[in-house]
């Protein structure tokens, strides 16, 4: 395994790294305090630098470059990640559709699907949600309701789904739905599925944050074409392990990175307020930045597996495992030995100027829960590396 960045990807971070000097005028982290931007205007800023990472070639790195990416690596789409966490740039708000919709067509959709997409969806043209979990389906996917029902050529959709992250702004959702209800996982299809028609209902759910980034949609018989199913009738299923592969594995120094500046801010804090020189204080700070190391050692064998061409495997499970509960531990450390400052919203005066610890105590909760619960990550890991039995 070889961990060293090779002459190519070293002129791509420095090139990205000069970009992101030139480009990302403000930090994130002053636009989310800006009391002017409200969500919507939140989100046009994060549409409008992503039009800008994509005009300068900096979206779908690794896809090939006939489906606008640029032919690279994994390796080059990690150093992104980490560059931009460092930067603290913008997120881009097509993260689904770049993230997880994007490889399942080059890998299983149709060319016809591929031109009508994807360059949309990297010009932020159009917004693409999720459609998996359901509120009686979500670590248990293959649990889904949601149908489909042939009408003519096309189909029919039936059902709810939830937790639709990005749905109040979307455009697409990428939806599955039960073409058979008698095969568990046979009997699941992919579609592709506008929002804005009649049949659906898009409703924000506000969270323990604050925000309403989520949704729960409605579906009462929208139309679904057979020319936007993605593979075969039935194939839902294998589509979406490969969907969810991605999701777990193919950004792995996004968190270490993100992480940096987290701790950063928490030895700052503890500096300002005088417990820095404490034993126990230094302490727990230590054990978080050794965790995050491991959390980055972790990535790097990831990303190894992800550059020689495998597919991610268990390893997949452990970093997500790591990065979510150290996300838990991190936020804990910060109200515990920054005190009352730590509870303060962004845009509260005296709030920490670089860090909203509140809204990231709160969040941290969900990473143990989306993308496969820590219960579920741990029962892979217990078969697929230590080979535990199973009862």
């Amino acid at each position: 395994m070889d961990l060293r960045y090779d002459e190519s990807q070293q002129a791509f971070r420095a090139e990205l790294r000069a970009w992101l000097a030139d480009h990302v005028t403000r930090p994130w982290t002053q636009e989310l305090r800006d009391p002017a931007n409200d969500a919507d205007a939140l989100v046009e800023l994060r549409r409008d630098f992503q039009r800008e990472l994509n005009d300068a070639g900096f979206l779908g790195l690794d896809w090939p470059v006939e489906w606008g990416g640029r032919g690279l690596g994994p390796v080059e789409k990690n150093i992104f990640q980490e560059e931009t966490a460092w930067a603290d740039a913008p997120p881009v708000p097509n993260f689904l559709g770049i993230g997880l919709l994007g490889p399942a067509l080059i890998h299983h959709g149709s060319e016809e699907q591929r031109r009508r997409f994807i360059p949309k969806m990297l010009s932020a043209e159009e917004i693409w949600c999720q459609g998996f979990s359901e509120p009686g389906a979500g670590s248990d996917l293959a649990g889904i309701r949601c149908r489909a029902e042939p009408d003519g050529d096309d189909f029919r959709i039936h059902g709810q789904k939830v937790w639709t992250t990005f749905g109040p702004w979307a455009d697409w959702i990428f939806v599955l739905a039960r073409t058979d209800p008698e095969d568990r996982y046979g009997g699941i299809t992919f579609f592709l599925v506008p929002l804005h028609q009649d049949g659906v209902d898009m409703r924000p759910l506000r969270q323990i944050t604050g925000e309403a980034e989520f949704g729960e949609v409605f579906f009462d018989g929208a139309l679904a074409r057979r020319a936007h199913v993605v593979g075969k009738l039935g194939e839902g299923w294998q589509i979406a392990m490969t969907v969810l592969a991605y999701e777990r594995g193919a950004t792995a120094l996004l968190e270490p990175a993100k992480n940096d500046r987290y701790l950063k801010d928490l030895v700052t804090g503890c500096r300002e307020n005088g417990t820095l020189g404490r034993p126990d204080v230094r302490e727990r700070i230590a054990r978080l930045l050794a965790d995050n190391e491991v959390i980055r050692a972790n990535a790097y064998r990831t990303l190894a597996t992800l550059a020689a061409g495998r597919a991610p495997g268990p390893e997949a499970s452990l970093e997500k495992l790591l990065w979510t509960e150290h996300a838990r531990r991190q936020s804990e450390a910060a109200f515990d030995l920054l005190g009352p400052q730590a509870q303060l919203a962004t845009r509260a005066h005296h709030a920490r100027p670089e860090m909203d610890w509140a809204y990231e105590h709160l969040w941290s909760r969900a990473g143990t829960i989306y993308s496969g619960s820590s219960e579920i990550q741990r029962n892979i890991i217990a078969k697929r590396v230590l080979a535990l039995p199973t009862r």
